[in-house]
């Protein structure tokens, strides 16, 4: 048995908002201690306000990326990372020019379940 997985071919997550997510390690790919996704958001894209059961990390790495982390407006530009406490509203949005390609590791993965958006 080998001690470690390569993966070659991440699970392309359906989007309706032309978002990009490639989600390396997660659900998807039979593991739930946590998630690997590389996004690419297009410019002018948000998605609705979310309270994860999860700690969610994001590594920026080109463009911007602006958090609405309950009530309070962050942005981050390439090279800039954060951490997401779990129970924490926030709402995730790109209202800049120009995409904005980052990675997010969730703890434990991402699931619909645990991400609580409201519609």
């Amino acid at each position: 048995m080998k001690k470690y997985k390569i993966q070659k071919s991440p699970f392309i997550v359906p989007t309706t908002d032309g978002k990009l997510i490639e989600e390396h390690f997660g659900v998807a790919s039979i593991s739930s201690e946590l998630s690997i996704a590389h996004m690419v958001a297009p410019a002018k894209w948000n998605e609705p306000f979310q309270t994860p059961n999860f700690d969610e990390y994001t590594y920026i790495i080109k463009g911007k990326k602006q958090f609405n982390i309950e009530g309070e407006i962050v942005t981050l530009s390439a090279g800039e990372s954060i951490k997401i406490i779990k129970g924490t509203r926030v709402q995730y949005s790109n209202p800049f020019d120009k995409e904005c390609e980052y990675l997010a590791i969730c703890l434990p993965a991402f699931s619909m379940d645990l991400v609580n958006r409201e519609e």
